[in-house]
């Protein structure tokens, strides 16, 4: 990219006099209009942000789509931080993007925020800024959408006078959410933003967004993006992020969900139970290879129940739980090498999602949980896969069919097959980890292509799940997963997004 930042100014750009002074530039406030008497009372009745990053929320709001790179491009060259920048795009979207009829969709402006974060991190020098750039324009046309499916929607102010007190915060969170009663959820999570720690928060927010299948596994995505997001951009931007969460956790079509017997609900209610057979001693099983082959065998044909059933079965044997997240995401990579699209696409994501929960938590009830409602929801995308139709007889053992694998230690030839023949790329792809190629130059390729090529918030979303979960699977496993995976990632051959050109210009 034409003079882009270095590394240390892309992490530090934002230390000058009046970024720390939390005004983000002066330069900032000049070119927004004034503010009206009745826009200011106006005001009052939406979410408030915090007073540092308030005008960077409405320079990104306001700014014309055609102009919005260029714009945020000049404010960074005068000391707008990488930080800053990520904050907006996040709060924008929770701010001006409803996550219903569906957490998806358009919602995927707020969704997407980490993994162009660890795209941005784990990016060349020269592309760093590319990620976050396209998330800033992507929430332009995140918000043109809401505003043609739901009317400008805009997250409102919370009434103070009905917040809970602090001691009761908790317990009035819980029993909202097993209600599904919103209002009294919103007002206790805005208590608890104020006055609860993160990690008690998020205990709770872990159990919630994995509690059902609706919006395909995007609640449990939420929950863990949202955390990590914070965890960059700080938790004094909390409430409003955990207020869109809560509402969209809280996602559902029809009757209370507490009053009906809903497929989407049962396994986890089963699960409730089911945790408590798990021996204590859990965590001190051997990592076990024909272990995971046998769950995945399983994997492939059961039942919701039946799959929940397996993980107890093969803990209780002495199994390590790791050899069980390896079944897990092996089969999520399957199911992609089975129907390539968004069904299969979410199934590598939600385990992702499920997988940093369970990594992350300090409940050990609640990283059981994880890990069957892992398996119960493999199996659901699975049985969703097969109701759209056009399921190919394909699993990990048709990538070891060494089919081109004289070209496999050529990656340039590798992503330009990518685009006519995914398969034969796949086993290119597991030929050429096999044959100890760099697995970083694999990702390293696969990464900047994505940059180059995206027009979708899908190929940041999974490509990010994905290259970070090569390194949460077995190194016996790691070749199979990666590869099965790489139908879902962009050929050389796509055509460059416009917003590449863009973003180069805009620094220049």
């Amino acid at each position: 990219m034409p003079n882009s930042l270095p590394r240390r100014d892309f992490l530090t750009s934002g230390l000058s006099a009046g970024s720390i002074l939390g005004l983000g530039g002066l330069s900032l406030f000049q070119n927004l209009p004034l503010v009206s008497a009745q826009e200011q009372n106006n005001s009052r009745r939406i979410v408030q942000l915090q007073p540092d990053i308030e005008p960077v929320v409405r320079l990104l709001e306001e700014t014309p789509r055609d102009q919005l790179l260029e714009v945020f491009a000049s404010e960074i060259r005068k000391g707008l931080s990488y930080t800053e920048v990520l904050a907006a795009v996040q709060l924008a979207g929770v701010r001006n993007v409803e996550p219903r009829p569906s957490v998806g969709f358009k919602f995927h402006t707020v969704l997407a925020v980490n993994s162009t974060h660890l795209a941005s991190l784990a990016s060349p020098p020269e592309h760093r800024w590319m990620p976050i750039f396209w998330g800033l324009d992507y929430f332009k046309s995140a918000a043109e959408s809401d505003v043609k499916e739901r009317g400008d929607w805009t997250m409102t102010a919370v009434d103070d006078s009905k917040l809970p007190k602090p001691h009761q915060a908790t317990d009035e969170f819980i029993h909202a959410m097993e209600n599904w009663d919103e209002a009294k959820a919103d007002a206790a999570i805005a208590q608890l933003a104020r006055t609860a720690g993160a990690n008690e928060i998020y205990e709770l927010m872990f159990r919630f967004g994995a509690r059902d299948f609706r919006s395909i596994g995007h609640k449990a995505i939420f929950v863990a993006n949202s955390y990590r997001t914070l965890q960059c951009i700080g938790w004094k931007h909390a409430e409003p992020i955990l207020r869109s969460l809560v509402y969209a956790a809280l996602m559902h079509d029809g009757a209370n969900p507490k009053d009906r017997d809903d497929s989407a609900d049962r396994p986890w209610r089963r699960n409730l139970d089911l945790v408590k057979t798990i021996r204590p001693d859990w965590r001190d099983g051997k990592l076990d290879s024909a272990a995971t082959e046998e769950l995945l065998t399983s994997l492939r044909t059961a039942s919701p129940d039946e799959a929940c059933d397996q993980v107890v079965k093969v803990l209780n044997a002495g199994i390590s739980p790791q050899s069980i997240w390896d079944a897990l995401f092996v089969m999520g990579g399957e199911l992609l090498m089975r129907q390539p699209g968004i069904v299969a696409l979410h199934a590598n994501t939600t385990n992702n999602a499920l997988g940093y929960a369970y990594r992350t938590s300090s409940n050990d009830e609640t990283r059981r949980l994880m890990m069957l409602q892992a398996a119960a929801f493999v199996t659901m995308f699975r049985e969703a896969m097969r109701s759209r139709g056009n399921v190919k007889d394909l699993t990990i053992a048709n990538l070891k069919e060494q089919e081109g694998s004289q070209d496999a230690m050529n990656l340039e030839f590798l992503f330009e097959t990518l685009g006519s023949n995914p398969l034969s790329a796949a086993r290119m792809s597991y030929a050429y980890l096999q044959k100890s190629g760099s697995p970083n130059d694999l990702l390293d390729a696969a990464r900047v292509l994505i940059y180059r090529k995206s027009r979708d918030s899908h190929d940041y979303k999974f490509s990010s799940a994905v290259l970070e979960d090569y390194y949460n699977v077995s190194p016996e496993w790691r070749n199979v997963f990666l590869a099965s995976n790489v139908f879902e990632l962009k050929s050389s051959t796509a055509r460059d997004t416009p917003l590449l050109a863009r973003t180069q210009a805009a620094f220049s």
